[in-house]
C-alpha cells in the first residue's frame, strides 16, 4: 500500500519481526526503503541488505534523531519496547515544537487500546493534555490512517499543563531565606 501510494519506508533497518516483512513487502512492490541501523545491530547480523539505502549509526539515540529527520509523517505498528520508545520520544518532541509531523497508530486488533487507555488516564490525571493527546491519530484501517496523514494539519499546543503566573519579588534583600526544599 505505501508502495502504491508512492510513500518511502524510513524504519529501523533490520530484516526481522514486522518491520522486515514490511520492508520486504514494499521492496517487492516496488517501493523505495531507507533503513537506518546501529552498529552494534549489524553485527548481529540482523541489517536488512535490500534496502533501498541503509544508514549505519552508532547509538540507538542517532538513529531515532536521523529517522525522525528522515521522516515526514509516523506510524507505530504493534512493537514492543523498542517501538514505545520510538513513538514516546517522537511523541515528546512534538509536544516541545520540536517538529510538527504527524504521528498514527495503527491499531491492529485493538493493540494500541490499552496504551490509549493509560494516556487517557494520564489527561485525566493532568499529566497530559488532551490537546496532545488529540494528536495521535488512530485507525484500525492502513488505508484511513494514510489518508488521515495525509491531510494532516498542525495545530500548536501548548506543552505546560499549568504555567505558573510570575509572581513578584516583595522579599527585602536583608530578609531571611524562607525554608525551602
Amino acid at each position: 500500500m505505501l508502495a502504491a501510494r508512492g510513500l518511502e519506508i524510513v524504519y529501523g533497518g533490520a530484516r526481522v519481526g514486522l518491520m522486515g516483512a514490511l520492508a520486504d513487502a514494499s521492496l517487492a512492490a516496488g517501493g523505495t526503503v531507507i533503513g537506518v541501523i546501529p552498529t552494534r545491530l549489524v553485527e548481529h547480523e540482523i541489517a536488512h541488505a535490500g534496502v533501498t539505502k541503509l544508514h549505519v549509526v552508532e547509538t540507538m539515540h542517532e538513529r531515532k534523531a536521523l529517522m525522525g529527520e528522515l521522516s515526514d509523517a509516523v506510524i507505530a505498528l504493534p512493537g514492543g519496547t523498542g517501538t514505545l520508545d520510538e513513538l514516546f520520544e517522537l511523541f515528546t518532541w512534538k509536544q516541545l515544537g520540536l517538529h510538527r509531523k504527524p504521528i498514527g497508530l495503527l491499531d491492529v486488533d485493538g493493540y494500541w487500546q490499552p496504551l490509549l487507555r493509560f494516556l487517557e488516564h494520564a489527561v485525566d490525571e493532568r499529566f497530559l493534555r488532551a490537546e496532545h493527546l488529540d494528536t495521535l491519530l488512530v485507525e484500525r484501517d492502513a488505508g484511513a490512517l494514510l489518508d488521515r496523514l495525509a491531510t494532516y494539519q498542525h495545530r500548536a499546543a501548548d506543552k505546560w499543563l499549568d504555567r505558573p503566573q510570575a509572581v513578584p519579588n516583595t522579599r527585602s534583600p536583608a530578609s531571611p531565606n524562607p525554608g525551602r526544599m
